[in-house]
This record gives C-alpha cells, sequence and structure tokens, in this order.
C-alpha cells in the first residue's frame, strides 16, 4: 500500500511590519513616498498638487505620526496608512 506524501501545512500568514520612516535612506523614503502617492486615488478636489507638494504633505503626515510606512511579508509590498487619532494618542 502506497502512502502519498502529505500536503505542506499552509504558511502562517506573517505580521506586517512597521518600518520607521526614520530609518530608511532620504532617497529611499522619496521613493516609498513618491510610489504611494503616484498610485493612490485620493481626489484633492479642485485644487491641483504637484509630485512634490504630495510628498511633502506624507511626509509631514509621517513626522507626525499620523501616518506610518508598512511592509507586508506575504505580498512583499509597501504601504503608507493613516494612524487612528487613539493609536497616536497612546503612543
Amino acid at each position: 500500500m502506497e502512502h502519498e506524501p502529505a500536503e505542506p501545512a499552509p504558511a502562517e500568514p506573517a505580521e506586517p511590519v512597521v518600518v520607521p520612516h526614520t530609518e530608511l535612506a532620504a532617497d529611499l523614503l522619496r521613493a516609498v513616498i513618491e510610489s504611494f502617492v503616484l498610485r493612490e486615488g485620493t481626489d484633492y478636489g479642485e485644487q491641483e498638487f504637484s509630485l512634490d507638494q504630495k510628498v511633502a504633505k506624507v511626509m509631514r503626515q509621517l513626522e507626525r505620526r499620523e501616518a506610518q510606512i508598512v511592509f507586508d511579508p506575504d505580498t512583499e509590498s509597501v504601504a503608507i496608512l493613516v494612524v487612528p487619532a487613539s493609536a497616536r494618542r497612546s503612543r
């Protein structure tokens, strides 16, 4: 009687990793922010903003801890997420 090899157990999803913006080199940080603002679909209303203005706005949000950079090991992707106000107070 032959035994078929057991299927490997599915890997548990890895937890996303928060990457402090201060840990990234300036050129890499700018590239991460540019990638984010170029792919996000935010409507800025009637006023147009330049890429530099959008990058500066996200940088201020990172500096004020209103947003954070998150790396997802499963998808090997990086996102910038808003930090809820309640979470900012507890830091």
